[in-house]
């Protein structure tokens, strides 16, 4: 059975331009750290992993999504990407072309989306998500491990539970608790990871834990008159935290497998285009061309 590497863009590239000196341009001048980066990290993949079918999932938008039309403050937060990055995005994107590999990207629907609705497609195979993003261990499964790969870690099931102590299939309701500061989802104010999980180990669910809060049952947790309090006061704000974290696996795009085959670079992409970021030292380290 073919495994399946699903690779998440944006956290690869970030930390490519924020790593990488800024002394790396183009031969025109143009900025090139991230792209440098992100391509070496590719090439990396394809040393390591020697995958058979690959996909690479980018964001569309650095700020924005089909998220902030449910909650306008989703991701507000964030500062504007600095243009010298916002600008390799594209390159990012023709580098990961050029290696010959399947690209997907949209203006609504971030990677994560993407991915998600990739993994749902390709339900029977076994898939590897890249990615040091949290909310993607919602996706984890017998068939689907994480694996973050700047720490070398992989998540599995057990992996999952070990580390947020929760399932996968709870890591949503876990965020929609205890809110995520990185992309502005609210959860109830005062609840906290420890708090989050203690009540997701004994009721499940979002839904089983307010059912049950509603029919006058008490959670065993410290402070738990103040923590009912705040959950009663805050149920839809608990929801909405649940619908922004819940990955979509409605992405306008369509996979069969075979569309994600990995045969190598193709050269006649390469050489063309890694002359212009000059980038000529890293053709002698792909290690598949197509033939």
């Amino acid at each position: 059975m073919p495994t399946v590497y699903l690779i998440d863009a944006s956290p690869y590239i970030f930390r490519a331009y924020y790593s990488l000196p800024v002394s790396i341009t183009t031969p025109d001048g143009h900025p090139a750290s991230a792209v440098y980066g992100f391509t070496d990290f590719l090439i990396q993949i394809v040393k390591r992993a020697a995958p058979s079918h690959v996909a690479v999932a980018f964001d569309g938008s650095l700020t924005t999504s089909f998220r902030n039309d449910i909650y306008p403050e989703y991701k507000a937060q964030r500062a504007l990407p600095p243009p010298e990055l916002e600008a390799q995005q594209r390159w990012c994107l023709q580098a990961a072309e050029a290696l010959g590999m399947a690209t997907f990207i949209d203006d609504r629907f971030e990677a994560d989306d993407l991915i998600a609705t990739l993994v749902a497609q390709l339900e029977g195979h076994e898939r590897v998500v890249v990615s040091s993003d949290k909310d993607l261990a919602q996706l984890v499964s017998p068939e689907v491990t994480v694996w973050d790969f700047a720490r070398d870690r992989r998540y599995d099931v057990a992996t999952v539970h070990d580390h947020f102590g929760v399932a996968p299939e709870q890591i949503v309701d876990l965020l929609a608790l205890m809110g995520d500061a990185v992309d502005n989802i609210p959860g109830v104010k005062g609840i906290g990871p420890k708090t989050a999980t203690a009540l997701l180990r004994a009721f499940g669910s979002l839904e089983e834990l307010y059912a049950r809060l509603e029919a006058g049952e008490a959670p065993e947790v410290r402070g738990a008159r103040s923590v009912v309090e705040r959950l009663l006061a805050n149920r839809e704000i608990a929801f909405l935290s649940q619908r922004l974290a819940t990955l979509s696996c409605e992405a306008p795009v369509r996979v069969e497998l075979e569309m994600l085959q990995y045969d190598g670079a193709v050269r006649a992409e390469v050489e063309p285009l890694f002359t212009r970021f000059g980038f000529e030292r890293i053709l002698a380290r792909i290690p598949l061309w197509q033939s």
